[in-house]
């Protein structure tokens, strides 16, 4: 996936995070593998995004996750998914709102932000395949600023163990799949 293509979603974050794992399997097997993923099988992510959004199912797919409130799909292709959602993501109250993905591109409230996640799966040169993860924040004014810094400091230094768990686990369940005949 091209940075203009994520830059069409969201040009000029305020964060950017980016995990690449790689898997000796297939783009295909590596897809189906992220696709299956279940956010029980995580530990630490599957509890934040619990504890963040209540109510998740403990068993729903990250896909699945992606695609029901409060994210929305906004494109999507042969390996690869682009998901936003806008609101106020330091509290823990529900108030996003849903929005498609014209309403994602022109959103502007106050105090909120809007967030992208990326995924996708990249052939190697040799012959492996990458999985990837990008996730962006944007905030829409200097109060939103603020309040996501805030929010950033207290998560930052978990960011990398939390971002990529569920690619190493991607990584390992595409490989066992590659290897059982």
């Amino acid at each position: 996936m091209k940075q203009a293509e994520l830059d069409r979603w969201l040009p000029d974050p305020s964060i950017r995070t980016r995990h690449r794992r790689v898997a000796r399997a297939d783009p295909d097997a590596v897809w189906d593998a992220a696709a299956s993923l279940r956010m029980d099988q995580t530990r630490t992510l599957g509890r934040l995004v619990q504890w963040r959004i209540p109510g998740t199912p403990p068993d729903i797919g990250f896909r699945g996750l992606l695609a029901s409130h409060p994210f929305t799909v906004l494109d999507e292709g042969e390996r690869w998914s682009v998901s936003g959602l806008c609101g106020r993501i330091w509290t823990t109250r529900d108030d996003y709102p849903d929005v498609d993905a014209e309403q994602y591109l022109t959103w502007d409230e106050s105090g909120t932000v809007r967030v992208l996640f990326a995924n996708w799966v990249q052939e190697e040169p040799d012959g492996r395949s990458a999985i990837v993860s990008e996730a962006r924040v944007q905030p829409t004014d200097r109060r939103a600023q603020w309040a996501l810094k805030a929010l950033w400091v207290t998560v930052s230094p978990f960011e990398r163990l939390i971002g990529a768990e569920p690619l190493s686990l991607v990584v390992r369940m595409a490989e066992e799949s590659s290897a059982t005949p």
